[in-house]
């Protein structure tokens, strides 16, 4: 396999001491390659799964012509250019049991949507614009031919993809496959990540919480990051800043996980061994960004047993809960996303926005603020959550948005312009 120092050492502005965002975020993403394996599933299961193989389209949809609304079904051909056209009603065709006949000159059918086109029509009237005089049915001018019609085939073809690999599976597309009569699709395998925290001052809930001690908040967190993600996760709990114990757990993770997130443990403390054991078992691609919070982050693999195993790409994050959260969706979730299968998007939806409140920023490096946006005189403004620092959870609970503080930026004035990262629907 080949080494991941041997590549990055060939890439431009490369710095394992620190990092830009930007930079970390692209050269994690060019190491990582889509997990492999899939699986047959019912369509009520493949929500949100990604689409393993093309889905071809068995019929066409529709699979005839049929109207597109409730009216009449007239020839064309019939219609005068100008002044009202009079036809005589022959019967009805209704959505799911046909008109049984042809319509000739000067006749017309009423129609309903969804129902097939009797043979010979190729307009169809809406009933808001027609008269009805007993059997006689009157069109206004200015009908178009093939209007208010849906023809076979025009929404999928038989024979050709109509959902495609790699997409996916949103209830759009759940919708498109149960239009096609399948029942089942093939998917890729979820990944599997492994997480634990690291510190013997964590404290699991239900026990009572010593001098000194702090419960374990970060793996909830990231469980409910990666359940939202659709990750299989193997939650080993709280390992204790052992060297051994690490060890340990680090090579159970390896043998039956795709990524290890951990927590804690990156930094220079001198119990701090996440680094040391990540380069005695694997590779330390590098393990500090320029960035606020979350500077003190690791990324690498680990690989105990071999080049003859794929190992484990690791994200050890920072303890800090803010931290842990902020790492996650700016570095961790596009590179899970990738190792889906799926395009990794950039984080976040981002756009300018008034800043009410001026705000400090240390130059040479990125910040991300906890903001709360909201609208005035029509224009978008931001402000922060208030306290921001990376283990008050809160700023991120009370939070809708990143403010994003660019690398080279310095202090922000109160109505200055900033630009915004949207977390709703992820965090």
């Amino acid at each position: 396999m080949t080494s991941i120092l041997q590549t990055l050492s060939c890439a431009d502005n490369y710095d394992p001491n620190s990092l830009h965002v930007d930079r970390a975020r692209e050269l994690i993403l060019d190491l990582l390659s889509p997990v492999t394996g899939h699986e047959r599933v019912f369509v009520r299961q493949a929500l949100d799964r990604v689409l393993a193989v093309d889905v071809i389209s068995p019929i066409d949809v529709p699979s005839h012509d049929n109207s597109a609304m409730d009216g009449w079904a007239v020839r064309f051909g019939d219609l005068a250019a100008t002044g009202e056209t009079r036809l005589k009603n022959i019967g009805t065709a209704f959505a799911g049991r046909a008109f049984e006949g042809r319509v000739g000159a000067g006749e017309t059918v009423r129609i309903m949507t969804g129902a097939i086109l009797p043979q010979g029509v190729d307009c169809v009237a809406i009933q808001e614009v027609v008269r009805v005089e007993g059997d006689a049915v009157i069109i206004p001018p200015g009908q178009r031919r093939n209007q208010n019609t849906r023809r076979a085939g025009e929404d999928l073809q038989a024979g050709r993809p109509a959902v495609p690999a790699g997409r996916k599976l949103r209830p759009a597309e759940i919708g498109i496959i149960a239009s096609l009569g399948i029942g089942e699709v093939s998917v890729r395998r979820r990944v599997r990540v492994a997480l634990f925290s690291t510190g013997d001052e964590l404290c699991s809930i239900g026990t009572p919480l010593a001098p000194g001690a702090v419960y374990d908040s970060n793996r909830y967190t990231l469980w409910g990051m990666l359940t939202r993600l659709g990750c299989d996760v193997i939650d080993m709990g709280v390992v204790r800043d052992d060297p051994a114990a690490l060890e340990a757990a680090f090579r159970e993770a390896a043998g039956c996980a795709d990524a290890i997130i951990t927590s804690g443990g990156v930094s220079v403390g001198e119990a701090d061994f996440i680094k040391q054991l990540m380069a005695q078992l694997g590779e330390v691609a590098f393990w500090k960004i320029a960035m606020k919070p979350g500077r003190p982050m690791a990324f690498g693999r680990i690989q105990p047993d071999g080049a003859e195993r794929p190992g484990a790409w690791l994200f050890g994050l920072p303890g800090n809960p803010v931290a842990v959260m902020v790492t996650f969706y700016q570095f961790v979730r596009p590179a899970l996303l990738k190792l889906a299968g799926l395009d990794p998007v950039p984080p976040f939806p981002a756009f300018p926005a008034r800043c009410v409140e001026a705000m400090k920023k240390g130059r040479g490096r990125t910040e991300f603020q906890r903001g709360i946006l909201f609208q005035e005189n029509g224009e978008w403004c931001v402000r922060p959550t208030g306290a921001q620092g990376s283990g008050v959870l809160r700023s991120m609970a009370d939070a809708d948005c990143f403010i994003v503080l660019e690398h080279e930026r310095e202090t922000v004035g109160a109505g200055d312009t900033v630009n915004v990262q949207l977390m709703n629907g992820l965090v």
